[in-house]
C-alpha cells in the first residue's frame, strides 16, 4: 500500500542523520516493546507480513511523529485486539477485563535464545522454473494496491536489469493478508540512477531491488 512508511525519493523529511555511536536501545522502554513483540508474534497468531501491514496501517499523522519503536508498539495493538487477544478498552486501560484469546504458544524466557537463534526462514519451494534470469531486461508493474506490498513506490514502473535469482519465497502481498503463502521467485534488479530519480541524478550510481516474480514483466 501506499502509506506514510514508503518515503524513498520524496523531498522534504530532512537529510538522514546517523546518530554517531548510536546505542542499541535509547530507553528502557523500548528494550520492553522489542521483548512484547517478539513474544506476542510467537502466539503463532499472525504472520510478519501482517505485521508489517498492521504497521502501515498506522495514520499518517501519527507514523511520522512516532518513533521507531513507538510505530511497533501501535502496530501490536492492532494485532491483539484483531485477533482477539485485547480489547481496545483493555489496551487503553492497561487491564485485562475479561477472557481474551488463548495463544497456540508461549514463548518462555528459557526459549529465547533458542527462537532468536532459529529466525524465521521464509525460503520455500516452488513448482515452476524462473521466468527471467540473470541479464534479462524487466520493466516493474505500476501497481497502487491498498494492500500490503513490498515493491517500494519509488521502483514503480521503471526498467532495470536482474542481478540475480534468490531463490523463492513466502509472498508477503498474499500471505500479510492471510490469504496463504503462495511462494515466489525472488529477483535482485538493478536500475541506473536516472531511471529512478530522473534528471539530474548521478549516472555513475545504481539502486537495487529484491523483486517478487508478480512485480515483473519482460521489456
Amino acid at each position: 500500500m501506499n502509506g506514510p512508511h514508503d518515503l524513498g525519493g520524496q523531498m522534504g523529511f530532512g537529510p538522514v542523520a546517523p546518530e554517531p555511536d548510536e546505542p542499541v536501545f535509547h530507553a528502557e522502554w523500548e528494550k520492553r516493546a522489542l521483548g512484547v513483540t517478539l513474544s506476542c508474534g510467537a502466539f503463532g497468531a499472525w504472520s510478519i507480513d501482517e505485521s508489517r501491514h498492521a504497521r502501515e496501517n498506522i495514520r499518517p499523522a501519527e507514523y511520522l511523529a512516532a518513533s521507531y519503536y513507538e510505530i511497533w508498539t501501535r502496530g501490536l495493538e492492532m494485532l491483539l485486539e484483531r485477533h482477539g487477544f485485547a480489547t481496545h478498552e483493555e489496551l487503553r486501560s492497561g487491564h485485562s477485563l475479561q477472557q481474551g484469546a488463548v495463544p497456540k504458544r508461549v514463548l518462555k524466557a528459557d526459549m529465547v535464545a533458542g527462537a532468536l537463534a532459529k529466525g524465521g526462514p521464509c525460503d520455500r519451494p516452488v513448482d515452476t522454473a524462473p521466468l527471467f534470469a540473470a541479464g534479462d531486461r524487466v520493466r516493474t508493474k505500476n501497481i497502487n494496491p491498498t494492500g500490503h506490498t513490498r515493491l517500494p513506490r519509488y521502483a514503480r514502473a521503471k526498467e532495470g536489469v536482474v542481478e540475480a535469482v534468490q531463490g523463492s519465497f513466502v509472498f508477503p502481498d498474499d500471505n500479510a493478508h492471510g490469504k496463504g503463502e503462495n511462494p515466489q521467485w525472488i529477483y535482485t534488479v538493478v536500475f541506473d540512477a536516472p531511471e529512478i530519480w530522473g534528471e539530474g541524478a548521478d549516472p555513475a550510481l545504481t539502486v537495487s531491488i529484491d523483486a517478487w516474480e508478480s512485480y515483473l514483466e519482460r521489456v
